[in-house]
């Protein structure tokens, strides 16, 4: 793989504020299907370029700084495509975790899955159970992929959990607050979400990381997954960075924060 600066326009790489980068950032990767329909291909070859297309922006994010990566992969809804369709994405799920493996080790990426891992195939599982393994001191980035995931389903099962831990007694009410909650999630070990992106146009979050995206920052692209690049990356950071982050207070009081921690860094 190439370094970022082979990869990312240098014009854009330049504007770039590296102090103001996001933790973690999530892509919901859509527009395989239409993107091989363009061209006349099966479904496959757009699913096997969008594995490709996987590793310039893990490349790009790891270089850049970003601690978190969370790629929306399979979704429990997409159990209802076509069998044979599946079989395949199956397949390249397995070899691109294979793949990347040695990758991964290289440049200190972990490696992370979310979601209901038991649906998998088992030769899938034993490729998670393996990079999981083989990664699980690295500390550069974590690449988590949503696997068989649902959000909802994940905040029904954090709180059957927590149902269970108070019929346990191991739990009382009083101890039950957002910190606890998104301790049971899927997530809790990740930064929270600060960038969601979605490729191809489509403008909604398809059950994905419902709880983490509170106040997370939504970037919407028309273009199609398979034709994601480093670059689109680094415009989407553009994008986050441009924006005022105000977490429900107004512009005048995120500014008298700024001015009193600039005074306290003089002190």
């Amino acid at each position: 793989m190439g370094k970022t600066g082979d990869l990312l326009d240098q014009g854009l790489l330049e504007q770039l504020d590296r102090e103001k980068l996001p933790d973690h950032v999530a892509i919901i990767m859509d527009g395989n299907g239409r993107w091989a329909q363009s061209r006349s291909l099966p479904r496959i070859a757009g699913h096997r370029a969008g594995a490709d297309a996987v590793d310039g922006v893990v490349t790009a994010g790891r270089e850049l700084g970003i601690k978190a990566l969370t790629l929306y992969s399979f979704s429990v809804e997409n159990w209802r495509r076509p069998k044979t369709e599946i079989d395949m994405l199956m397949v390249v799920l397995e070899e691109y975790i294979h793949k990347e493996l040695e990758r991964m080790k290289q440049e200190d990426i972990r490696f992370n899955v979310i979601g209901r891992i038991s649906d998998l195939p088992l030769p899938v599982r034993e490729a998670i159970r393996l990079a999981r393994e083989e990664t699980r001191h690295n500390e550069a980035m974590v690449l988590t992929l949503a696997l068989s995931y649902s959000a909802r389903m994940e905040i029904l099962s954090a709180a059957q959990r927590i149902a269970q831990e108070l019929q346990e007694g191991s739990l009382s009410l009083e101890e039950i607050d957002e910190s606890l909650f998104e301790q049971h999630l899927y997530t809790a070990d990740l930064p929270e979400l600060d960038l969601l992106i979605r490729t191809s146009g489509e403008m909604r979050v398809s059950n994905f990381l419902l709880w983490q995206m509170a106040y997370a920052e939504l970037y919407f692209t028309k273009t199609l997954w398979p034709d994601f690049r480093a670059d689109d990356l680094l415009r989407a950071l553009l994008e986050f960075q441009r924006r005022e982050r105000r977490f429900g207070i107004i512009s005048q009081q995120l500014s008298d924060q700024r001015q009193s921690i600039g005074s306290l860094r003089e002190d």
